[in-house]
């Protein structure tokens, strides 16, 4: 399914000359953090945060507190993990979609692109989750790659999971085989294991969190 899927389009941006009651009025109306902007040519202006909205005057305009807007928006063909980052970036949980002519297409929620993480073969295929560490001059992915693959691994997803000074932390989804074989390959090449767990006990925690997180969005 394409991300651009996922867009809606329910909420139009509020003009900049609409008064700052109906900006409060509809954040008490929904559950979202931010409210998208317009201005007079529908051009996308950015976004008011919702604590902030509820310390404006309500019989201004929206116009007079154009100092307390947000900036920030994706693309229709940007990358769902770029989504998430985003996200992640503005602590929001509604995004703006604009076109590569700025023309705004709508919004994601925050809840529908975890929900592509959910479903990510890094989270339901079996396997095993291993936590390697190395000096940041000296890891490669290939050198991951090669490691996992050569002890008939294979590498289900890899990312970055901690960067502190001159140490990297890659954690590994690996299937098809044992961790044993592949730690004791990963030692010889002077990483350091920082975590290895077998896959259930593991799925089974990223899940409760995965839940947990999903609960606490729909409150």
């Amino acid at each position: 399914m394409k991300l651009s899927e996922y867009i809606i389009n329910d909420i139009k941006p509020l003009a900049s000359n609409a008064k700052v009651s109906e900006l409060q009025q509809l954040f008490n109306q929904l559950s979202y953090s931010h409210i998208p902007i317009k201005n007079e040519d529908e051009t996308f202006m950015g976004l008011f945060f919702e604590t902030d909205a509820h310390c404006f005057e309500g019989e201004k305009n929206l116009v007079e507190y154009m100092y307390a807007i947000e900036s920030f928006f994706v693309r229709e063909n940007t990358m769902w993990l770029d989504v998430l980052e985003a996200f992640a970036q503005n602590s929001s949980n509604i995004m703006p979609v604009l076109s590569e002519k700025n023309r705004y297409l709508g919004y994601y929620e925050l809840k529908d692109i975890i929900s592509l993480f959910n479903e990510s073969p890094f989270l339901f295929e079996a396997g095993g989750v291993l936590v390697v560490e190395k000096g940041i001059n000296d890891y490669s992915f290939s050198e991951i790659s090669q490691i996992v693959e050569s002890n008939n691994g294979k590498l289900l997803g890899a990312f970055i999971s901690k960067m502190k000074n001159d140490l990297v932390q890659v954690t590994l989804k690996i299937g098809n085989t044992g961790l044993n074989d592949i730690i004791q390959t990963f030692r010889r090449y002077s990483y350091n294991i920082v975590s290895g767990h077998e896959e259930d006990s593991y799925t089974q925690s990223l899940k409760e969190r995965s839940d947990y997180l999903n609960k606490y969005l729909n409150m």
